[in-house]
């Protein structure tokens, strides 16, 4: 590892000098390593998508009954369900091509332009033209392209926080480091895609491309595998189930009708294909597709954006919530927070530039500092920034203030003095580790008067220093004293007269406890995972709820020591993760779902991308959120707060209650028709509908109001409710009997219209079998709008079942009475006696569903 050897040995294992390479040797390496970019993954062709469309078994169902019913001459039925399939592979492949740009998203991290040296001269180039070996010189406001060892360094800080997830900018050395250690305390070594906040230096080359820290995330972003959803997981399964159950009674309903009813094997097989038609519900995947599609509307209403719509009903049933702390939980912001001053603690708001002390603080945090706020732009460490920010709020409206805050000569920030000093009017202002601070002072500046800096003093402002860290808190100490000249050394950081200590932290969001209490409410575990220290991020879990009595918090350095075994004994009970590396995080979440939970990942870092990926929810953040990390998500927050995933959650654990009672308003219907076919076949009667009655109905009939009691409004006592299981069916026992018992209540009645008609025609009991349960099954949409009867809910609650309802019925009538329909759909004109026996029929079944909830209520 680099970071471990010598500027020497660095420069001889790239082969390079201080000078840089020369241009013939630069692209002679070019050839050798490639450019200084990233791989992309292979993606699958539009053409290879759609086919792939065509591999589930409900669909080669189809396609078989598609085939049969053209060779026996039913041309108009095999182009509707050939248009059916065809739209549903459209639509399929239309939301594949939607797929993740992680990797292209990366590569723009890269800056265009970076200053090299070549052939001993400094040059700029485009980023992807650096090479191994190179020598690079970068300033504050750069963007670190290529990893690479620090060779110089003139107050040198990179914000690494798009990578390591820790919002302080890490101050750079040039030093060896013996021991081994993360990349977040790879002090000596630039990262690509850092950020330059302060000072100047160069580093050599020594990664490039996939070979980076930032490339390796990119491969672990290939590596990642997209997760189905709980929802397509339970679709899938009984897509399956259902298919061998159509294939057994379509196998059983032929031998009957060829030999029973001695029926020719092609109008046995028209049986079998209206059986088949009557089974498949053709419209499920469109209806699952159109109500996510409109709960992400509402949802953008709710500042997230879901670009995965399956990912809308998995949020249901998210039972942990990993979070990144930087700029997700906290504001990404430093802050400070209490001043101690006059050997007292004081409030930020008590500060006065007018008062004597306070504007000797002041002084000392604008001068030691550099840090430029100019309009919206804000360059430099968030620390500084901060204490800017401190002075602007209390000298506002004192003008002298910046007269007497000039600044003149400067003692650069190092690692080993762990000071900065300024001088400015014959004063010195000094900034630095109060430990460090204190070992320089003799004296204390107690109401304007410079005390001496006795023991007891000490003691008290050590004690308040730790108080201060106990808290998570970053902590600065000032100091100054009166020059002869503004010239100024090293030796003149001495006898120094302690002014005050000033506190920083990245403060949580003020809705963030609150979100956290609604989850844990909700049955879902929030866990804090950062890059920041373990006691900072104790502190802001504590504050917000996450880390309670009893709970566990551990490092990076700690989990790497834990076998899986250990891991998951003690993963409940673990809130906090600090000091972690983005294959920590992967492995947290893989835990988790290895224990059979739906983990959500938040993040808004390059570092959280590969983590975001690996969960079953990734949630970006919009505004402070890297690209990366918005293409690596399922869901964005464009307000990056916490409290929108509550929001969200409540609408996924809505949709899928609605997606499910959609699926049993189909499922009912479906079945009805299969007990009318297979009935029909056993008493050897001619079959009660034709595959284009069966299309209409699944098409045209049952869309609408399933698409309608998707849109039914939701409730937020959900929240109330325990997250279900990743495994649990969404056939469970109790849905299963309550399809059946529906399914039967509608085919009876069916049948009963079907034997009244079949007094006159087959052709008459197949129309007035086709309307009754045409119009039941438009009926029966009401009773799937919820498990509580009408009288419960209101009937006009949702205006969507009611339109549905409407329009459903006008098509029907519209077939029934247009002539010019009865020769598409195989209708034969009914009277109105006949129409009338139909609405007795058609409604009976709601009258019983509808008096069955009633009771059981």
């Amino acid at each position: 590892m680099y970071y471990q050897k010598s500027i020497e040995q660095t420069l001889n294992d790239c082969q390079t000098t201080k000078s840089g390479l020369s241009t013939q040797e630069a692209l002679s390496r070019q050839e050798k390593y490639g450019k200084n970019e990233l791989a992309e993954k292979k993606k699958e062709s539009p053409f290879l998508i759609f086919l792939k469309q065509f591999q589930d078994l409900l669909v080669i169902i189809l396609i078989i009954a598609a085939i049969i019913s053209g060779l026996s001459g039913q041309l108009e039925s095999t182009l509707v369900i050939v248009v059916v399939i065809v739209i549903n592979a459209i639509l399929g492949t239309v939301q594949t091509l939607k797929a993740e740009k992680s990797l292209e998203s990366l590569k723009k991290l890269s800056i265009p332009k970076v200053k090299v040296l070549r052939d001993g001269q400094l040059c700029e180039l485009n980023s992807n033209e650096l090479t191994i070996g190179d020598i690079v010189q970068i300033e504050a406001g750069d963007v670190v392209s290529g990893d690479g060892r620090i060779i110089e360094s003139a107050s040198l800080q990179i914000n690494e926080s798009a990578l390591t997830g820790e919002v302080d900018s890490v101050d750079k050395i040039t030093d060896t480091i013996e021991q081994e250690v993360i990349v977040g305390d790879q002090k000596n070594m630039a990262f690509s895609g850092s950020l330059v906040t302060n000072g100047t230096g160069r580093y050599i080359v020594t990664s490039i491309g996939m070979n980076t820290e930032i490339g390796k995330i990119a491969s672990m972003l290939n590596e990642a595998k997209d997760r189905k959803t709980p929802l397509q997981k339970s679709l899938d399964d009984f897509s399956g189930k259902l298919s061998v159950a159509i294939m057994i009674i379509c196998a059983i309903v032929l031998a009957l009708n060829i030999f029973l009813a001695h029926e020719s094997l092609l109008d046995a097989l028209m049986i079998a294909v209206a059986l088949a038609v009557a089974a498949i519900p053709e419209a499920l995947s469109s209806i699952v597709t159109i109500v996510l599609s409109m709960s992400t509307q509402k949802m953008v209403k709710e500042n997230a954006i879901i670009k995965n719509l399956n990912s809308v009903e998995s949020l249901g049933c998210v039972s942990v919530i990993c979070s990144d702390k930087t700029g997700t939980l906290t504001q990404n912001k430093m802050t400070p927070q209490t001043i101690y001053l006059n050997n007292k603690l004081l409030e930020i708001d008590d500060l006065d530039s007018h008062h004597h002390d306070h504007n000797v603080l002041l002084k000392a945090c604008l001068l030691c500092n550099n840090a430029v706020i100019n309009g919206d732009q804000r360059i430099g460490d968030p620390t500084e920034l901060a204490l800017i920010d401190l002075v602007h709020l209390h000298t506002q409206n004192d003008p002298e203030f910046e007269n007497t805050a000039i600044r003149q000569n400067e003692l650069p920030f190092d690692s080993d003095r762990k000071l900065m000093s300024v001088s400015s009017l014959n004063h010195l202002y000094t900034k630095g580790a109060p430990d460090v601070i204190l070992q320089r002072c003799t004296s204390i500046l107690i109401n304007g008067q410079k005390e001496t800096l006795t023991e007891r003093y000490k003691n008290e402002i050590l004690q308040q220093n730790q108080n201060y860290a106990n808290e998570g808190l970053r902590v600065l100490g000032f100091a100054y004293k009166d020059l002869d000249s503004n010239d100024i050394q090293l030796d003149d950081e001495n006898n120094l007269t302690f002014v005050g200590l000033v506190s920083l932290m990245d403060p949580p969001r003020p809705e963030s406890a609150d979100a956290v209490a609604k989850c844990k409410m909700a049955g879902i575990k929030p866990i804090m995972i950062t890059g920041d220290h373990v006691v900072t991020a104790r502190s802001i879990a504590k504050k917000i709820g996450i880390y309670e009595d009893g709970d566990l918090s551990i490092d990076g350095q700690q989990l790497n020591q834990m076998s899986d075994e250990e891991l998951d004994e003690k993963l409940t009970h673990i809130s906090v993760y600090a000091r972690v590396a983005p294959e920590h995080k992967i492995r947290i979440v893989k835990a988790w779902q290895k224990r059979g939970d739906i983990v959500a990942m938040t993040g808004d870092g390059v570092n959280d991308a590969p983590a975001l990926k690996q969960s079953d929810i990734g949630v970006a953040m919009g505004i402070t959120g890297t690209e990366v990390s918005k293409d690596a998500a399922n869901m964005i927050l464009t307000d990056d707060n916490f409290s929108t995933i509550v929001k969200a959650v409540i609408t996924g654990r809505n949709v899928y209650r609605n997606i499910k009672n959609s699926i049993n308003y189909l499922l009912s219907g479906n079945f009805a028709g299969i007990i009318c076919v297979f009935v029909a076949s056993l008493l050897l009667l001619p079959t009660p509908f034709f595959p284009v009655h069966l299309l209409f109905m699944n098409l045209i009939t049952d869309s609408l109001p399933a698409i309608a009691i998707g849109m039914e409004s939701g409730r937020n006592d959900v929240l109330k409710e325990k997250p279900r299981k990743a495994d649990d069916s969404i056939l469970n026992k109790s849905t299963f009997f309550q399809i059946s018992y529906e399914g039967i209540v509608i085919a009876i009645c069916t049948m009963c219209a079907y034997l009244t008609g079949l007094k006159g025609d087959p052709l008459t009991a197949s129309t007035m079998a086709f309307a009754t349960i045409c119009l039941a099954r438009l009926l029966h949409g009401f009773n799937c709008r919820s498990s509580q009867p009408l009288s419960k809910i209101g009937f006009f609650t949702n205006r969507s079942s009611i339109i549905a309802f409407i329009i459903g019925f006008a098509l029907l009538h519209f077939i029934l009475f247009v002539p010019a329909m009865h020769g598409l759909f195989m209708i034969h004109t009914i009277s109105i006696n006949q129409l009338l026996v139909i609405y007795g029929f058609a409604l009976l079944p709601t009258i019983i569903i509808q008096a069955k909830k009633m009771l059981t209520k």
